[in-house]
């Protein structure tokens, strides 16, 4: 079963990727596919241990095809309470979306399925691009 959700990520994250218009690099598709398989998000530092059993590559890479991503919307960035970046596939059904992250674990999860519906009253000549909304608590795994 792991193998079919990992070959899965793989033909999802080639087609998200040739979408882009730009080269699909061995890296790219490596890390987009890691994205879109995991429940969760991941950090710089999960992401190099999970590439360690393929073709090697370095944390520079890792982080450059991280930011490319975020740049092309393919991911976005979800700032920890511990200061970590932790980076998960990008949904393009859902765009705002509340994370929840666990006090316990440190693990970031991506709550889609709860509406935001929140639009703040800014001062005149202020433009909202980005709202951050973090829940945070004890995930399910930790709670038992």
């Amino acid at each position: 079963m792991r193998r079919l959700i990992r070959v899965s990520a793989d033909l999802d994250a080639e087609s998200l990727l040739r979408r882009t218009g730009e080269r699909v690099t061995p890296a790219r598709r490596r890390i987009l596919a890691l994205l879109l398989a995991s429940p969760t998000a991941l950090s710089q530092q999960e992401l190099l241990h999970a590439l360690a059993d393929g073709p090697a590559i370095d944390r520079v890479t890792v982080y450059r095809v991280l930011e490319w991503l975020s740049e092309k919307g393919l991911a976005h960035k979800i700032a920890g309470e511990d200061r970590i970046w932790r980076f998960n596939a990008a949904s393009h059904r859902i765009h705002q979306h509340a994370h929840f992250q666990c006090q316990r674990c440190q693990r970031v999860y991506c709550l889609e399925h709860i509406q935001i519906d929140w639009q703040p009253q800014l001062p005149d000549g202020f433009r909202l691009h980005h709202a951050d909304i973090t829940l945070k608590g004890d995930c399910p795994s930790c709670s038992r």
